[in-house]
C-alpha cells in the first residue's frame, strides 16, 4: 500500500501519470460496472450534439462557472 506522504513527495506530473495508469487499470478491469445512469447520461449528451443543442465551454469559461457554482 502507498501511503498519503508518498504520494504528496511525488511531483504533479507524476501524480496525473499516476491517476492515468490508475484510470487505465480500472478500464481493463470488466469486473468494474458502470452505474446505469451514466449511460444514459452519455446516449443524452450525444443526442443533444447530434441534433446540434449541444454547448460546450471553453476552459476559462468552465472555470468562472465552477468559482460560481462554489460561492
Amino acid at each position: 500500500m502507498i501511503a498519503i506522504s508518498d504520494i504528496k513527495q511525488m511531483s504533479v506530473s507524476e501524480r496525473l501519470r499516476t491517476i492515468e495508469i490508475l484510470w487505465d487499470s480500472l478500464r481493463s478491469d470488466d469486473s468494474v460496472d458502470s452505474c446505469a445512469w451514466h449511460g444514459d447520461v452519455l446516449r443524452a449528451r450525444r443526442a443533444k450534439v447530434e441534433a446540434g443543442e449541444g454547448v460546450f465551454l471553453s476552459i476559462s469559461e468552465l472555470r468562472t462557472r465552477l468559482q460560481q457554482s462554489a460561492s
